[in-house]
């Protein structure tokens, strides 16, 4: 009996890691569009909730480039690394993998699903992310401009993101999504046969 569970768990275990290694090259040959998408998100959340809408963000080099327009030309514009952001899309996809049947309709849907949760929280970490810059990144100015609340606000939800976050949402978003289609599964099963 330990034996049907071990090799059980060895191709959950070798599906995850396949799922993760093709989520990974994908990240890799897609990220520079999805950089785009995410940068143009964040930049319109970033542009309504400012008094003056002048935040332009940019994608470039695996970067999310600050651009303001109250920034000097030709100073340096700060540049935030964009695959600290959505590496955990691998994670996402190796979590859906353990799946017995990953490919079932029903799981696919729930990857797809999760994915587009995942570009929220992404665009969420960014918008986080470009405030905290501005709340404690730009000395002077930012005194000037963020209170002390603010800046523990955004900083600490950055530092969330960066710490706990960016792991512990791919396993939030699957765990809910998995107990949806559990319950579903359960409740079709409870259902009387004719």
């Amino acid at each position: 009996m330990s034996g049907g569970f071990r090799s059980m768990g060895l191709r959950s275990a070798g599906r995850a890691l396949a799922a993760f290694l093709l989520a990974i090259g994908f990240v890799y040959v897609f990220s520079a569009p999805y950089e785009r998408l995410l940068a143009s998100s964040a930049e319109t959340i970033l542009r309504a909730t400012e008094r003056l809408p002048i935040t332009r963000l940019s994608a470039r080099g695996g970067e999310i480039l600050i651009d303001r327009n109250d920034i000097a030309p030709g100073a340096p514009r700060p540049g935030l690394p964009a695959a600290d952001l959505h590496f955990n899309l691998a994670l996402l996809a190796a979590l859906f993998a353990i799946d017995p049947r990953p490919g079932r309709t029903e799981n696919v849907v729930a990857f797809l699903g999760g994915c587009a949760v995942l570009f929220g929280v992404h665009v969420v970490a960014l918008v986080f992310q470009v405030r905290s810059v501005y709340a404690t990144g730009l000395g002077d100015w930012s005194a000037a401009h963020y209170g002390a609340f603010a800046r523990n606000f955004w900083g600490g939800g950055f530092h969330f993101y960066q710490i706990a976050g960016r792991f512990a949402a791919p396993f939030a978003i699957w765990w809910l999504l998995r107990r949806n289609r559990d319950g579903d599964t359960a409740a079709r099963a409870d259902r009387p046969r004719r």
